[in-house]
């Protein structure tokens, strides 16, 4: 009877697996640097077949991430809310907002002058319960500009008093 190499190989992968996983590991800790590289060189070669596979992905499974997105709030609404009222989970919550907007650059360092601003720069209100602050942004590159209250924010009145200085 001939050898069977791939059986061989399979009876021996089965019977040594702790084995090869810890080499395995092994070799990856190692490797850590080359391995990063190599997924990174992969990714940009194959950008836009990547970007194309998740597209369709998320398009036949909308359905299955809804109702995975559910499952996960329902889980944990209680903790979610506990977080967003902590300090760390209202500037989170803040920050990923001014990114999905288009505000660029949003640093630790913006989110504390943002805080910290007291009264409007354009008209000077002094920010209270009533009277809120707003982050004011270039639409067309996403540079923050001004910290406003929400008239001059609505209505671009900090042109008025901006450009009068």
């Amino acid at each position: 009877m001939p050898f069977d190499k791939k059986a061989y190989m399979k009876a021996y992968r089965q019977a040594n697996k702790e084995k090869i996983a810890a080499q395995q590991k092994a070799h990856d800790e190692a490797n850590k640097e080359k391995i990063a590289a190599q997924r990174k060189a992969r990714y940009e070669a194959n950008k836009e077949k990547v970007a194309a596979q998740a597209k369709a992905w998320n398009e036949a499974n909308k359905d299955k991430k809804a109702a995975r997105q559910k499952a996960y709030y329902d889980a944990n609404k209680n903790k979610i809310a506990a977080y967003l009222k902590t300090e760390q989970g209202r500037k989170n919550n803040r920050t990923s907002g001014w990114r999905r907007m288009g505000v660029n650059n949003v640093t630790d360092e913006l989110y504390d002058y943002y805080m910290n601003c007291s009264n409007c720069e354009a008209c000077g209100k002094e920010f209270t319960e009533t009277i809120k602050r707003f982050l004011d942004h270039d639409h067309d590159t996403g540079d923050f500009r001004y910290v406003l209250c929400a008239s001059c924010n609505t209505h671009d009145n900090w042109k008025i008093y901006i450009t009068a200085i």
